[in-house]
């Protein structure tokens, strides 16, 4: 199981865009919203985490076709089912390296952003917490949409409308918890 971790992470960072385009959306996402909603630090202060919750659904969206697409292309998806490694655990896995790839950066920069959209300082600890624990579970749902839509030519759509209404309980969550 950790060969194929290190193998998942290797490609996400070989193929492009994995790391670092869901981190510029991030940060565009966040940078653009308040010229849209106005410069008033107590209004940002107030929906700083909803934007930044916001952000990363987004965020993790862009890369969720990437999860399988890959594999199934080169017939690694084959040999994982053949292999006797089970299936949940090879999900699991995948699920875990795509978090690694665009949650974890998404947790760490947070804080950060959060400073930039005038977020209270005790709102910063349960922001943190929220990502923490908001992204995974976007992370795995999304894991889910992508095994769904792994063999459709241009999947990507179709992973969006299936994913999004089943991320909303998360974003309320974390929206509201921070």
């Amino acid at each position: 199981m950790r060969a194929l971790l290190l193998r998942d992470l290797r490609l996400a960072f070989r193929a492009g865009g994995g790391f670092g385009l869901g981190l510029a959306f991030f940060l565009i996402v966040t940078v653009l919203v308040p010229f849209g909603v106005g410069p008033g630090a107590a209004q940002l202060g107030a929906i700083a985490p909803g934007i930044l919750w916001l952000g990363a659904l987004l965020a993790c969206l862009l890369s969720l076709d990437r999860i399988f697409a890959l594999d199934w292309e080169d017939g690694t998806l084959d040999l994982l089912a053949t292999s006797p490694l089970p299936l949940e655990a090879a999900v699991s896995v995948k699920a875990l390296a795509h978090w690694l790839t665009t949650g974890l950066p998404l947790v760490l920069a947070a804080p950060v952003l959060g400073l930039l959209l005038n977020l209270a300082p005790q709102g910063h600890a349960w922001l943190l917490l929220s990502l923490a624990l908001g992204t995974p579970a976007l992370s795995v749902i999304g894991t889910f949409g992508a095994a769904l839509t792994v063999g459709v030519k241009r999947g990507g759509l179709l992973l969006s409308l299936l994913v999004l209404p089943l991320y909303v309980p998360t974003l309320i969550f974390g929206a509201e918890a921070a």
